[in-house]
C-alpha cells in the first residue's frame, strides 16, 4: 500500500540526498589546481646569481631595459583542492581555478611531472636558441648559447628566451635595444621556425608582469581576449604569432615608427 506524501514531506525527502551530496562535495577532492601570479625573471640579466643567457662564439651587446619571462604558481599535483578552495578562488582576482590536467599531465606522479617539466624546459630552450639564430641568419655560425633558469619548468618562456638572444646579439639591428629601455614582459612557446604558441594562465601572468614593473606585455595572439579581460592598469598588450613579428613590434615601439599591433 502506498501513501501520498504532503508537499513539505516530499521536499524534505528530496532535500536529504541533496544536502548529503553537497556535504560530500564540500569535503571531496576536486580535479582542479588553484593558481596565482608567480615569479618573473629578466632573461637579459641574472636569476639567483647566474646569467640567464650566456653566449660564446660571437660578440655580445650591452643591453638596457628588461625582458621578463612570467610564470604562474599552482598548488602541487598532490594537494587536496576542495569545494571551499574553488569557491574562494572563483571570487578572487589574484587567484584562478584551473583544471589540474591543464597544469599537470594527467595520471603522473609528482616526480614524473617534475621530470616532464624539466624536459619541456630543455626542449623549449633548444627551440628558442634555434629560432633566434635562424631569425638572425646565424644558424651556421659557431655560436653556443647556454640558458639557465632555476626552479622553472615547462615551455612557456620560449619566446622571451629567443628575444633575449636576439637582443644580446643584434639588438634592434641598428645599434639600439629591443626593449627601448623599457621593462617588457611576455609569454609564449616557440618552435625552431619562430612560431609562437599559446600557453594558458595569461591573466595571472599579466598581473605578475605589472607587479614587477612591466609596461608592455607580449601575448600569443590567440590569447588576446583572455589577457584583455583582466588587464592590469598601465600594461600595454602586444599580440604576436611569430618571433619575427615580436621583434618588428618591439622595434616599431622603440623607434616610434610603423604600426604596433594591439589586442
Amino acid at each position: 500500500m502506498l501513501s501520498r506524501l504532503t508537499r513539505p514531506q516530499a521536499l524534505a525527502v528530496l532535500a536529504a540526498p541533496v544536502v548529503a551530496l553537497l556535504a560530500t562535495a564540500a569535503f571531496a577532492p576536486l580535479p582542479f589546481s588553484v593558481a596565482q601570479p608567480g615569479m618573473t625573471a629578466d632573461v637579459l640579466g641574472e636569476n639567483k646569481g647566474t646569467p640567464v643567457i650566456t653566449i660564446t662564439g660571437a660578440p655580445v651587446r650591452e643591453t638596457s631595459g628588461q625582458l621578463r619571462m612570467t610564470t604562474i604558481e599552482a598548488t602541487s599535483p598532490d594537494t587536496r583542492v576542495g569545494l571551499p578552495d574553488v569557491i574562494d578562488s572563483w571570487f578572487s582576482t589574484e587567484q584562478a581555478v584551473m583544471p589540474r590536467d591543464s597544469v599537470y599531465p594527467s595520471g603522473d606522479s609528482t616526480k614524473e611531472i617534475e621530470r616532464y617539466n624539466r624536459e619541456q624546459m630543455k626542449e623549449s630552450q633548444d627551440e628558442a636558441t634555434q629560432a633566434a639564430l635562424n631569425h638572425l641568419d646565424r644558424e651556421d655560425d659557431d655560436i653556443e648559447v647556454s640558458l639557465k633558469l632555476a626552479d622553472v619548468g615547462g615551455p612557456s618562456a620560449g619566446l622571451l628566451f629567443s628575444l633575449g638572444i636576439v637582443d644580446k646579439l643584434n639588438g634592434d639591428g641598428s645599434g639600439g635595444d629591443l626593449t627601448g629601455g623599457r621593462v617588457v614582459a611576455g609569454t609564449g612557446t616557440i618552435d625552431a621556425d619562430g612560431t609562437v604558441g599559446a600557453v594558458g594562465g595569461v591573466p595571472l601572468k599579466t598581473q605578475a608582469a605589472r607587479r614587477d614593473g612591466a609596461t608592455v606585455f607580449l601575448v600569443p595572439k590567440a590569447e588576446c581576449a583572455e589577457a584583455r579581460a583582466e588587464l592590469p592598469e598601465g600594461l600595454r598588450l602586444i599580440p604576436v604569432t611569430t618571433l619575427e613579428g615580436a621583434v618588428d613590434a618591439l622595434v616599431a615601439l622603440e623607434k616610434g615608427t610603423g604600426k604596433v599591433p594591439a589586442c
